[in-house]
């Protein structure tokens, strides 16, 4: 092999972005997609593209640095702001070396003007509708809040955490970066100039689309049910392969004929490969329905149910022993 001279090396580790000392120098790449929406009289909503490979960003209020905000967030409210003013925001990156980003491009938002002694809080946005566009994200739709002066500001909340806010003009939002195959549920909430906030709206459910051979769908896959006849009733012996997710999935819903039926979680973290588990289901017949799984995703989320799968009757004959229970997961 050839010897490389120290000037050689510190030259090919410059190249890669490191120091001498091998540490980190790259910085990240600039934020993109930096948008500003004034959404009350004190408050600008600062949004930006979402990058998990970030551990702060910085957003600036002109040259002034003024929020830190953890990488795996991608919004949030910059308050404290004067009515009626202009202000022009820009995002910085930085990753976990400590190296910052240039700054984004400055983006501008002129806070609104408030109304003197305005307290009534918008109504409740009606009537709210969704669809999922395709696997990563979900279209929603609904009916215009009112207010005594104006609606300023829609949030849409999702699992008790916003996620978006579009201008108190539209009464439609695109929420991104979902994961494919999964069960999210939205409810939105309109505000004032005077920060104002209403009641929620109806709950939305909406399934993203599963995934173009990513092999990050959340589904269970490979659902097999053999039933049998034991003393104390009959079960259906389940077994199914594991959503290929990053993290534990420690806890499934069984449905029956499309209705909740039990859970199936695991005390300890489950073992690996094939998951099985016998589902007790007394004296109910068992030839005519169909069953469907999903598994509690490593974020809290529901993934997307496995194919359906209709069940037959069990074998004639004498009752078999009562199967052990299962050692692990465990039934609600």
């Amino acid at each position: 092999m050839a010897w490389i001279g120290l000037a050689g090396l510190v030259v090919a580790l410059g190249a890669v972005g490191c120091s001498g000392d091998g540490k980190d120098t790259s910085a990240p790449a600039v934020p993109g997609e930096v948008s500003a929406l004034a959404s009350s009289s004190v408050t600008v909503h600062v949004m930006w593209r979402a990058d998990p490979d970030v551990a702060v960003f910085e957003v600036y209020r002109g040259d002034a640095k003024v929020l830190d905000v953890k990488g795996g967030r991608h919004m949030v409210d910059v308050g404290g702001l004067t009515p009626g003013t202009a202000y022009s925001f820009s995002v910085r990156a930085r990753d976990r070396a400590g190296n910052v980003s240039p700054a984004s491009a400055a983006v501008p938002a002129t806070t609104l003007s408030v109304a003197q002694g305005e307290r009534v809080p918008p109504t409740a946005p009606r009537d709210v509708r969704g669809q999922a566009r395709g696997s990563a994200g979900a279209t929603l739709a609904w009916e215009a809040a009112t207010d005594d002066v104006g609606v300023s500001a829609y949030d849409i909340w999702q699992a008790g955490v916003r996620v978006h806010s579009v201008a108190g003009g539209l009464t439609t939002a695109v929420v991104s970066g979902l994961q494919p195959g999964t069960e999210y549920r939205f409810t939105v909430t309109a505000r004032d100039a005077a920060d104002n906030k209403s009641p929620e709206s109806n709950a939305v459910t909406v399934v993203t689309e599963q995934g173009a051979g990513d092999g990050r769908d959340t589904a269970p896959t490979g659902l097999r049910a053999v039933p049998r006849s034991a003393e104390d009733g009959t079960y259906v012996d389940l077994s199914w392969t594991p959503p290929d997710v990053d993290g534990t999935v420690a806890s499934y819903e069984v449905y029956l004929d499309g209705k909740f039926l039990t859970t199936v979680m695991w005390g300890v973290a489950p073992p690996p490969g094939t998951a099985r588990y016998s589902l007790p289901l007394g004296d109910r017949p068992v030839a005519g329905h169909v069953l469907k799984i999903r598994g509690q995703l490593p974020d809290g989320k529901w993934g997307a149910f496995s194919a359906d799968l209709p069940l037959t009757d069990p074998p004639s004959g004498g009752p078999a022993p009562a199967a052990p229970a299962p050692s692990g997961p465990g039934g609600s």
